[in-house]
C-alpha cells in the first residue's frame, strides 16, 4: 500500500491525525521531553574529563569556569529559543531548522554559513560518536582482561567490531521518521547520562576518601608539573573544553519544533524552561564530577578516568559504566544525526516532488509493532549514511584530531554569534543601544577564546568536543 505524502509532514500512521497550523501532525513534547533532549545532547562521555579541566585551572578557576560558562550558554539559547517563530516570537511563523531561523531574520550568505558550519558539525559528530562508543566497548573488554590477567597485562583489542555493532544498531534507530519520535531514546539516553556520571563520581568518593592527593588553588603547578608555558597552554586546553562542553545550539530550534504550542505556554517559554533544566542540570553535574575527580586524582587526573583506567576495581561496576556510555551514545547519535537526515529528506521532496523513491510510503506490518510506514528514499540513504560513518570512523581512527578543527570553526556562529545576530535583528536594537556592546563583547569574547584554544592545541581541536559526547 502506497500514500502519498512529503517526509517530514506526517509521522508513521499519523495521516489522519489533527494537524498543527502548519499543516504538519500536531506536536505533543512538552519541556519536559525537550530537556531530555538537551542532556542526552550536553552530557556525555566528556563529563568524565572534566576532572582534567579542573586540574588545569584549580579549586578557583575550575569551578568559576563552570558557572560562568553555563550563564554564557543559558543566556544565547534564550535567544535562540525566541527565534523559532518569526517575526513574533509567539505567533509567527515556525522556523523548522536553524539554518530557517537565520533565514527568517539575517538571510543572505550568512544562510549559507549557518548550514555549512551546523551540517558539518553534525556529521562530524556523528562519526566522532561512532569512535568514541567503540572506546567504551573496547574498555569492557579490557577491564575484563585486566581483572584475569594483571593490571600491567597487555590487553590489546580492536576496535573496528565495536564500531559495526554500533553501526548495525544505528541503522535500526535511524529509521526513527523525525526528531519528534526520539522521546523515548532521549530519556533513556539521558538515564544512562545520569548512571555513569554517578558511577564515577561515587568511586572519585571512594578514591579520595582511600589516599592523598596533591591539589591547589591554581590547579597544576609550574615548575613541578608542568612548565610555564605548558601551564600557558594547559589552561587555554581546560577553558576552552569547558566552554564546548555546554554547546547544544546546534540542534536548539530542531529540539523546539517538538514542543506542542498553546495560547498560555507558547513553545519559546517551554523551551527556556527547558534550557534552564537542562543547563542547570549538566552544570551540577560537570561540578561534582570535575571537582569530586580532581579531589580524587588531584594534578595527575587522567582524561578519562573510566576509558583510561584510571580505576580498575571493581571491574564489574567500571563495566556497567561504560556500557551505559555506549547506549548513551547510540541515543546521542540520533539526537545530532536526525537534522540532518531532515535536512537531506526535505530539500529532495522538494526538488522532486513527484518521485514516488522520495515521497511515497510504503505500508509493512511488523511483528509487535504493528504498521511501521517505509519510504524507500528514508531507507536507503539513512542506511547510507551510517555506513559511511562508521566506514570514516574505521578508515581513519585519529578522525578526532581533524574533527576538533570542525567544532572549532563552527562554535562560536552556533552558539553565539548567529544567536545575538538574531536578537538584535529581532528586537532592531540599535548598535548604540546601551545593551549593544555588551552582548558585541560577549560574542567576541568568545570568538578569542576559540581561536586561542584551536592554537594551543586544546583537546576539544584534538578530539573534539563532538568526539568525547560531551
Amino acid at each position: 500500500m502506497f500514500v502519498e505524502k512529503i517526509p517530514g509532514d506526517y509521522e508513521n500512521g499519523d495521516v489522519n491525525k489533527n494537524l498543527d497550523d502548519d499543516g504538519r501532525v500536531k506536536r505533543t513534547g512538552t519541556w519536559v521531553t525537550a530537556s531530555a533532549h538537551i542532556i542526552t545532547a550536553v552530557i556525555g562521555s566528556g563529563v568524565l574529563s572534566l576532572a582534567w579541566a579542573v586540574a588545569q585551572l584549580g579549586w578557583v578557576g575550575g569551578p568559576a569556569a563552570l558557572v560562568v560558562f553555563s550563564f554564557i550558554t543559558y543566556f544565547t539559547s534564550t535567544l535562540l529559543a525566541d527565534a523559532y517563530r518569526a517575526p513574533d516570537p509567539v505567533r509567527g511563523q515556525r522556523n523548522y531548522t536553524y539554518m530557517d531561523a537565520v533565514r527568517a531574520y539575517l538571510g543572505g550568505r550568512k544562510v549559507q554559513l549557518c548550514g555549512l558550519a551546523q551540517y558539518m558539525n553534525l556529521t562530524g559528530i556523528t562519526i566522532g560518536y561512532t569512535i568514541t562508543s567503540s572506546i567504551s566497548m573496547v574498555a569492557v573488554k579490557r577491564s575484563n582482561c585486566f581483572h584475569k590477567r594483571g593490571h600491567h597485562a597487555k590487553c590489546e583489542t580492536s576496535n573496528y567490531p565495536f564500531m559495526v555493532i554500533f553501526g548495525c544498531i544505528q541503522i535500526v534507530l535511524s529509521q526513527i521518521p523525525n526528531f519528534a519520535k526520539l522521546s523515548w531514546l532521549s530519556i533513556i539516553a539521558s538515564v544512562m547520562s545520569f548512571a555513569y556520571s554517578f558511577i564515577g563520581l561515587g568511586l572519585s568518593i571512594a578514591k579520595v576518601a582511600g589516599g592523598d592527593v596533591r591539589t591547589t588553588l591554581t590547579g597544576v603547578i609550574v615548575g613541578v608539573d608542568v612548565s610555564g608555558s605548558e601551564k600557558v597552554w594547559r589552561t587555554l586546553q581546560a577553558i576552552g573544553d569547558i566552554a564546548f562542553a555546554y554547546s547544544f545550539s546546534n540542534v536548539l530550534i530542531e529540539i523546539q519544533d517538538t514542543i506542542k504550542w498553546s495560547p498560555v505556554v507558547p513553545e519559546n517559554k517551554s523551551m527556556k524552561r527547558a534550557t534552564a533544566i537542562g543547563v542547570s542540570t549538566t552544570t551540577i553535574f560537570y561540578l561534582l564530577c570535575g571537582l569530586v575527580g580532581y579531589a580524587a586524582f588531584g594534578n595527575d587526573a587522567p582524561g578519562n578516568f573510566l576509558t583510561g583506567f584510571g580505576f580498575y576495581e571493581p571491574f564489574w561496576l567500571i563495566d556497567f559504566a561504560n556500557i551505559c556510555i555506549a547506549i548513551h551514545l547510540l541515543g546521542a547519535y540520533q539526537v545530532f544525526a536526525q537534522p540532518l537526515f531532515g535536512f537531506v529528506e526535505g530539500w529532495c521532496s522538494r526538488r522532486w516532488p513527484g518521485n514516488r523513491f522520495i515521497t511515497s510510503e510504503q505500508a509493512v506490518r511488523v511483528p509487535f509493532y504493528g504498521v511501521y510506514y517505509i519510504i524507500l528514499f528514508r531507507l536507503v540513504w539513512r542506511t547510507t549514511y551510517v555506513i559511511v560513518t562508521a566506514l570514516v570512523a574505521m578508515l581513519f581512527p585519529s578522525f578526532n584530531n581533524f574533527l576538533g578543527l570542525i567544532g572549532a570553526g563552527s562554535f562560536w556562529p552556533l552558539v553565539v554569534y548567529f544567536p545575538i545576530e538574531i536578537h538584535i535583528a529581532q528586537t532592531k536594537m540599535a548598535k548604540t543601544d546601551s545593551k549593544s556592546p555588551g552582548i558585541q563583547a560577549l560574542s567576541a569574547s568568545r570568538l578569542i577564546i576559540v581561536e586561542d584554544h584551536c592554537s594551543s592545541g586544546g583537546t576539544a581541536c584534538k578530539r573534539s568536543k563532538s568526539a568525547v559526547g560531551v
